[in-house]
């Protein structure tokens, strides 16, 4: 196992750095990170600080830290280059192939990606927001204004990723959970038919199912194995049946199983 210190550094909010940094250390296994997220580096004071830091860290490791950077501001910019880390400059990387090929300089900014400064888009989102919350777990089951309505049992991932998609692509997604009830028919549930187009199935894995509700419920019929498999095989089959289209959520992450749904559906929504 290799282990390396790793800072996101922005004079913004510093979630494009750990964002797009992260994506790029997935892809090496093995690997041991202590990271570091610093936002809001906006005055020299602070660029000095976050250069002090890396150094501690590179004579405790025994190496240079990675260093991910999205400081817009040159003159801070330049100080973190000045660090004894390995600085990988996002912004520097892209901006000037990115002037090339739009024939105009960019306008230094910081915190745009995330910030208020499309106030319209902003509200989306939280309408968005408003209405999966309001809409979830079967509290309310007029979908009319819904763009997505997840079904599957209890606990499968419904909530967290209607909540990613509304917050995160101003998605109104809606939820309704597949109770004993429910599945002792062979159908959907009649109010939920009409809404065919909208409807997309989650599924887990009755292992993982069972281990998520003991924690919730210990030792209960709820959490019980056997209702597990029970619950998790009568909803695949219904969801089969009835042609619903259905993705297994035991090992995928909330951001693939929110863009696997959106594509599916052809729901072409902006990321925020």
């Amino acid at each position: 196992m290799h282990h390396r210190t790793v800072f996101y550094i922005s004079d913004g909010t510093a979630i494009t750095a750990e964002t797009l940094g992260h994506s790029l250390l997935t892809q090496f296994e093995d690997l041991q990170l202590r990271q570091r997220r610093v936002p809001f580096v906006d005055t020299v004071e602070k660029a000095e600080k976050v250069v002090a830091e890396v150094a501690a860290a590179a004579a405790a490791d025994g190496q240079a830290p990675i260093v991910f950077n999205t400081i817009v501001n040159e003159e801070l910019s330049a100080i973190i280059h000045g660090c004894n880390g390995k600085v990988l400059d996002l912004f520097g990387i892209f901006l000037k192939p990115l002037e090339q090929a739009l024939g105009m300089r960019h306008t230094p900014s910081k915190g745009k990606a995330h910030s208020m400064h499309d106030a319209v888009n902003y509200e989306h989102r939280i309408a968005a927001t408003n209405y999966a919350l309001s809409h979830d777990d079967g509290v309310r089951t007029s979908f009319s204004e819904a763009e997505v309505i997840l079904v599957g049992v209890s606990r499968s991932g419904k909530t967290p990723t209607c909540l990613y998609m509304a917050l995160n692509f101003g998605v109104r997604a809606a939820n309704y959970p597949l109770t004993d009830d429910d599945l002792e028919d062979t159908r959907l549930p009649e109010f939920l038919r009409k809404y065919r187009n909208k409807l997309y199935g989650l599924t887990i894995d009755p292992e993982r199912l069972m281990q998520i509700r003991e924690n919730r419920r210990p030792g209960s019929k709820y959490a019980s194995l056997a209702q597990c498999r029970f619950e998790v095989a009568a909803a695949e089959a219904m969801l089969q049946r009835e042609k619903v289209p259905m993705i297994n959520a035991t090992h995928a992450s909330i951001e693939e199983i929110a863009s696997r749904i959106l594509n599916d559906l052809g729901i072409q929504k902006q990321l925020f």
